[in-house]
This record gives C-alpha cells, structure tokens and sequence, in this order.
C-alpha cells in the first residue's frame, strides 16, 4: 500500500527499542516517487517490516507513528486523537477549573510532528512535519465532533513547517466552527485566569508546561516578595498574586510580551492589581544589579540551546543567571529555575546549579524537582519528549 524505504544493515536497531526517528544517514534505498509528507513502510536491510512513518527531507528523515502492520486510514488517526482527549479529561479536572491544556503532544501521544493546545473554546494546532500537517482536516473534523463546544481549530505552522511546504501548500489558517475575535478568549487554569493570543503569541500562545509548577509556587507565595523573570504573560505572577504575595514584580525584556501581562494583571480584582510592578529590562542585566529585597524569585528563561553545538554555551548562560540569583536573594529564600533547553539533561541542570551555588557561596537545598505535566507525556523510548526540568531551592 505505501512506498518503502529500505534501511543499511544494523540501522534497525534503534527502531527495535522504539525510537520513533530514523536519521537520513540510516538509509539504504527510498523507493522511486516518495516524496515530503508520505506515510512510508520501514524495512530493515533484509526486508524486514519494521513500520509506518512519515518521510521528510532533512536529517530526520523519518518520524515513525506504528510499529504494528495495521491499516493506516482516516478511522486509524480519528482513533489517536479520540485517544489523547479521553486520556486528558480522565486526568484533568477539565470542566471545573482548567481549560487549558495539551491534546497532543508529538511523539509523547506517537504523533511525532502534532502539536494541539486547547485554550477554553479555541484549539491551536502547530505541526512540524509536512505529514502531520497533510492529516489537519481529519485531525479537525474529529476534534470538533468529540468536543461540540469548540468555536475555532486554528493552525499556527506557518513559521513551524519545512519551508518546501510553503512551496506546494497554501497554508489555510482556520476551520472556523463559530465566529470569534482573538481578544475574546479568557481561558481559566486552576482558576487563574488569562488572555490568551493564539495568533500572535509565542508557541500556541501559551506556555501550558508549566501549569503544576505555576501551582506550587502558589503555594510558596503567601505574604511573599516574588521576582518573575522572563516573565512573557505572566503566568508565575497571576498565581502567586491570586495566592497572597505581598507584592509581584514581572520582568521580561519584550515590550509585546509586557502588554499580555498588564492585560492579564487587569483581569484581577483591583486591590491585588496594586500589588504588582511591570519591569521591561534584560534579564541578566537586571540580576546583576538585583536589590537583596525578594523572598522567591522564578528563572524561567527561554532555552539557551536548540541545537548540541549550543550546548556549551548553554550551560555558561544558566550559570552566569542561577549565580547571580542565588547570590542576590535574601537568607532563606526560594528559587524556581528551569531550563527547556532538550540537549540540557536533568543531571546537567543540577551540576549547573551546584556549580552556581559554589560561585554564589551559598548553602543551596534542593526541595523539588520539577518537571512537565501529564498532559505533556513522555515517550519513555524518545527521552527527547522531556524537555522541561526544574528545581525549587532554598537559598540560606
């Protein structure tokens, strides 16, 4: 049924542990007409059936969806996204307090390449393959017929696909279910609630990963001095600010950034709206010269490193930020740091912060590690699913 791409000898092995990538350099043979986007059938160098993926040019040639012989239809994909919502409302409390949330995250949901958020009534699709790309009319259909109370599934991949795509598609933004403006949607997290731009924000327009890790710096924030760097729209800010800090300070070096979060600040009742200040700055500018006034302090930098040759420098760029903070803040304090940067494991990221707190002279205490949530699921045979690492520690 599908055109075959033959594999060198031995290059099957990553395949038989379940790695849904094939890189170009694993190819042997690719079958006369495939071209970008194709569903192709994966064999090993003596004819093996190893599975179906989707073919692209580039240096991930190949990103596997099924290991099994089964039939790849429209019935087989309305399947996978049926799938994915079931498994987020049996684990979300999404008709009570969130309506916010990842549909599907890539390889984490065996669908290498889709990515789909959910904010209230809209949902965001971004794809990074042409293949996944190919499949959004079956992908909306079903949604819109599992979720009746959606208004708009909007496509964000303009600025995510391969640039070929742009060459032969003609990127078609909308499937307009309900007519509705961008500025309407307020969408709600644990009750929190934000202005959500899915057309002109980053990603999809939100960053969901850090939903559990907005809740328990809530948690950490009653009658608190908080410091929110790299704030974008100020999710860290709104809960803590809803959860009794005594005042909030957000800090982001974006002036568009800036005006989604005095946006969001404004959906609060007013006495709480008095206790936050707006700082458009540098991040490690402003650390450097960071007054000794803050009980909590959040590094949520965007990643350092999307590629390994980055890597190195990555690593300087937490040090340099963690020290400086651990240096600044007051006896006693706490620190919510991350990195979403892949090529940054979680062991690196503690020997960043052990080596930022030696710099910094300071007795550090590790309280919790943080990662991504259930509605961003870890492939456990694709450890490039998880991205998000984070620490919460106690500066003494």
């Amino acid at each position: 049924m599908f055109k075959t791409i033959t594999l060198k000898p031995t290059k099957e092995k990553s395949i038989l542990r379940r790695h849904p990538w094939v890189f170009s350099g694993a190819i042997k043979a690719i079958e006369n007409g495939i071209s970008n986007g194709d569903i192709v059938e994966i064999k090993s160098n003596k004819g093996r059936f190893l599975g179906y993926g989707h073919y692209n040019e580039g240096s991930i040639a190949i990103r596997i969806f099924e290991l099994n012989q089964l039939t790849i239809d429209n019935a087989y994909w309305e399947g996978k996204i049926k799938k994915a919502i079931s498994q987020r409302h049996h684990n979300l409390d999404i008709n009570g307090k969130n309506n916010i949330y990842r549909l599907v995250h890539a390889e984490g949901d065996e669908m290498p390449g889709c990515i789909i958020d959910r904010y209230d009534n809209v949902i965001v699709m971004q794809f990074h393959s042409v293949g996944m790309w190919k499949l959004k009319e079956i992908f909306s259909k079903t949604i819109a017929k599992q979720l009746s109370e959606i208004d708009v599934i909007y496509d964000k991949s303009e600025n995510t696909l391969p640039e070929v795509l742009k060459q032969e598609f003609q990127i078609q933004n909308s499937y307009l279910l309900r007519k509705i403006d961008a500025s309407d949607v307020i969408a709600s997290e644990y009750g929190n609630q934000f202005k959500i731009n899915w057309v002109t924000g980053q990603k999809t327009g939100f960053f969901i990963d850090q939903r559990e890790n907005r809740k328990l710096l809530g948690e950490y924030s009653q009658s608190k001095v908080i410091l929110n760097t790299f704030c974008y729209s100020g999710g860290f800010s709104i809960y803590a600010l809803n959860k009794g800090a005594k005042e909030v300070y957000s800090l982001d070096s974006s002036k568009k950034a800036m005006k989604l979060l005095e946006e969001n600040v404004k959906l609060l009742p007013q006495d709480l709206q008095q206790k936050h200040h707006s700082i458009t700055d540098d991040a490690m500018d402003y650390i450097k010269q960071l007054p000794e006034t803050f009980d909590v302090i959040i590094l949520d930098p965007p990643a350092f490193a999307k590629h390994i040759k980055s890597k190195n420098k990555a690593v300087q760029g937490y040090k340099r930020l963690n020290s400086r903070a651990i240096e600044k803040i007051k006896p006693g304090g706490y620190i919510f740091t991350f990195s979403c940067s892949q090529v940054i494991s979680n062991e690196l990221f503690k020997h960043i912060i052990l080596s930022s707190s030696i710099v910094a002279n300071r007795k550090v205490t590790i309280l919790h590690q943080l990662h991504q949530p259930m509605d961003h699921p870890v492939n456990i045979f694709h450890p490039e699913s998880e991205y998000l690492k984070g620490l919460v520690i106690k500066v003494d």
